[in-house]
């Protein structure tokens, strides 16, 4: 189901009980509203198709995993109903991801920031390259990395959602997110990861699906307040995007 247009491409493919899910964008795998959007919409869609029992979430390339969300959209925000709706979307894919009935097993090959650290956080299991450096540079451009805290918090605890949203200019190595929880397994080389990845998702595929789904619900329990929360700091962070303070350092980010 291939979906290519200037907002980005999604494309599923179905395979022995394993549906990977690619997205893909020109800037470094950004997310621009629209593809957000149908991302979110394909988990739902996803999370009720009986034929399929694990998820591979992954990005095109080789280099970028995901570089957040749109830097042009972030600056064009000019007033809080659309700051709202903008940083709705990463809260509506991770709720998606969430809610999900399957699985969902991330796939890192390259650099994550912002949004992009969410992703992987909302994930079930990960895994990822060496090449994988993970950072959140929201506050070094005026914002927050609200949204996406909870999904982070979850993965890493209060201590590295800290260390990490608090030295914002500052990569983070695959290593440090293993340590800190965030990935499953960390290899040298793409070949190597997606080798393992094939191997271990098509031994969970084989396993009984209604099992997997209690397993994958056990995991989030006690999350249920999110449908709420998120939206809640997508409207805070709404409110920061139309600060003067967050409007100067983007323009001087942008120059």
């Amino acid at each position: 189901m291939p979906t290519n247009r200037p907002s980005g491409s999604l494309y599923t493919k179905i395979e022995n009980r394993i549906a990977t899910v690619e997205f893909g964008h020109p800037a470094s795998n950004s997310f621009v509203s629209e593809l957000l959007e149908r991302l979110a919409k394909e988990f739902h869609r996803l999370s009720g198709q009986s034929e399929v029992s694990i998820i591979i979430l992954k990005s095109e390339g080789e280099r970028a995993f995901c570089a957040g969300a749109s830097f042009d959209e972030l600056v064009a925000i000019s007033n809080l109903e659309e700051g709202k709706a903008f940083f709705s979307g990463f809260a509506n894919v991770i709720n998606a991801m969430r809610t999900c009935t399957k699985p969902i097993i991330g796939r890192v090959q390259g650099k994550a920031v912002g949004g992009g650290v969410g992703l992987a956080s909302a994930c079930d299991y990960v895994y990822a390259t060496e090449a994988a450096s993970i950072k959140l540079s929201e506050i070094s451009i005026g914002i927050a990395p609200l949204v996406i805290a909870p999904a982070v918090e979850r993965k890493m605890g209060k201590a590295g959602l800290a260390e990490l949203s608090l030295s914002p200019t500052e990569w983070k190595n695959a290593y440090w997110a293993k340590e800190k929880g965030l990935f499953s397994k960390v290899f040298d080389s793409i070949a190597e990861m997606d080798k393992e990845l094939e191997f271990h998702t098509q031994k969970l595929a084989s396993y009984n699906p209604e099992a997997l789904a209690r397993m994958k619900h056990v995991l989030w329990e006690g999350t249920e307040h999110w449908s709420k929360l998120l939206l809640d700091r997508a409207e805070q962070s709404g409110k920061l995007a139309l600060s003067s303070a967050t409007k100067a350092a983007l323009e001087k980010f942008k120059k």
